[in-house]
């Protein structure tokens, strides 16, 4: 039998933290209850045992968790989103992959309901996300070692806690880590509407950078561009539209971008290199186009561009589980300031997760799939 706690694997956004607590109370629990029971019980689990298309190979399927023992910690989830890097580990085209079979998710939010002998840095009640990747999150209930969990506050909204640990942190490191750039400067980026993106363009505007954000052209490519521009960005543009040779009359307002972020690959990233300034740099942290990265030699000769790469579980393995501790607590400052939301999300009970998963992998979805427990 599969044992749950070892298979490895404004702003505020009220209505999921609130159909959450109707959910318990409809089945005879407080909130308070969940802090305070540490009965054995049955876990609900998506999990696969094969590589593969996820609406083939992802099952729900019912665990048992493990005793909590001297370090360990048990964690009710309370929400989890779908994120491209689970699909990718499922399909088995990641650098991670898990042990199978693995449970599904590597990002969300639970609260402790009971802690071992030996944990001191966690209680019952508190809310942690994941420390690494690969925990497995699509679950209802787990049990993990304290070491693999990070205590955040409880009161940001869940939506936010349950989208803090991948996204934000992979936009926030890559303003800071790459370019010495300072209020007034500019950054670019595609794939705008992503996850990332959205971060990256509410992070940027609270450091005081400009942002240009590329998209693909879409039937509601005006309702997008609205929605950008609510969230802090400064320019919102189509990929036919960068191409455009009026698009260098937007350089007349601001500094050539020393900063270009790139998702896709393909042309697209080729554009974001055209309009970097001379010595600027361009980060690739997925390839949504699936389609390698042109630089022609002219660029790289008579500009002197830097081409680099940036993968958030990488940077945890070159920084210490503090420094990750106090990335994460950043932003949650943003998020108390008002100056960081959760992207815009849809909810999807664990057990409509097919759904999610087809959701998740259309184009032109900007709404992330966020399972709840």
């Amino acid at each position: 039998m599969l044992v749950c706690g070892r298979l490895t694997g404004a702003r505020a956004r009220a209505p999921l933290h609130v159909g959450l607590l109707e959910t318990w109370r409809r089945r005879g629990h407080t909130a308070s209850s969940y802090s305070a029971s540490s009965e054995p019980s049955k876990v609900r689990a998506l999990i696969y045992g094969s590589h593969g298309d996820p609406a083939k190979v992802i099952q729900l399927k019912n665990l048992e968790l493990t005793a909590v023992e001297g370090s360990d910690v048990h964690v009710r989830m309370l929400a989890a989103p779908i994120n491209p890097a689970d699909i990718n580990m499922i399909q088995g085209n990641y650098g991670l992959l898990p042990k199978l079979p693995a449970v599904g998710g590597n990002e969300g939010v639970g609260q402790v309901v009971a802690v071992g002998s030996g944990v001191s840095g966690l209680k019952p009640g508190d809310w942690v996300i994941p420390a690494n990747p690969g925990l497995g999150t699509w679950r209802t209930e787990a049990v993990f070692s304290e070491e693999e969990l990070i205590s955040i506050p409880k009161d940001i909204p869940l939506q936010s806690a349950a989208t803090l640990s991948v996204n934000p942190c992979t936009a926030y490191r890559m303003l800071r880590d790459f370019e010495q750039l300072q209020p007034g400067d500019s950054v670019i980026q595609n794939a705008s509407n992503s996850g990332v993106g959205q971060a990256v363009i509410q992070i940027a505007s609270a450091l005081g950078l400009k942002t240009i954000n590329v998209v693909r052209d879409r039937p509601d490519i005006q309702k997008l561009t609205d929605r950008l521009k609510n969230l802090g960005a400064d320019y919102v543009l189509t990929e036919e539209e960068l191409r455009l040779p009026e698009t260098k009359t937007i350089f007349k307002d601001l500094p050539l971008p020393r900063l270009a972020l790139n998702c896709v690959g393909g042309k697209s990233s080729t554009e974001l290199l055209r309009h970097l300034a001379p010595g600027g740099t361009m980060v690739t942290y997925g390839g949504m186009a699936k389609q390698p990265v042109t630089a022609s030699v002219s660029l790289l000769i008579f500009k002197d561009l830097k081409l680099r790469g940036f993968w958030l579980s990488q940077w945890k393995k070159n920084h210490s589980p503090d420094e990750f501790k106090e990335l994460i607590l950043t932003l949650c400052n943003l998020i108390h300031q008002g100056q960081l939301t959760a992207p815009t999300c849809s909810e999807v009970p664990l057990q409509d997760y097919q759904k999610a998963l087809e959701a998740s992998m259309k184009p032109f979805v900007s709404s992330k799939q966020i399972l709840t427990m």
